[in-house]
């Protein structure tokens, strides 16, 4: 699972990453403020924000 910033725009998005023969990358859901991230955190995963670490892009997917 990974959090993104959407480049250019200030939207977080959580999505599930498989896999590219498995399919890729499932997006659950984007939102647009820290705030309603924490909501779809906690409605979707059993993760919360300070479980949280950022990772340098070139580690991810």
């Amino acid at each position: 699972m990974s959090v993104e910033r959407v480049g250019g725009r200030y939207l977080y998005r959580l999505a599930y990453r498989y896999r590219r023969e498995v399919g890729g990358v499932d997006v659950v859901g984007e939102v647009a403020d820290v705030v309603g991230l924490e909501r779809l955190l906690a409605a979707r995963t059993p993760v919360r924000l300070a479980d949280l670490r950022e990772m340098p892009a070139e580690q991810v997917g």
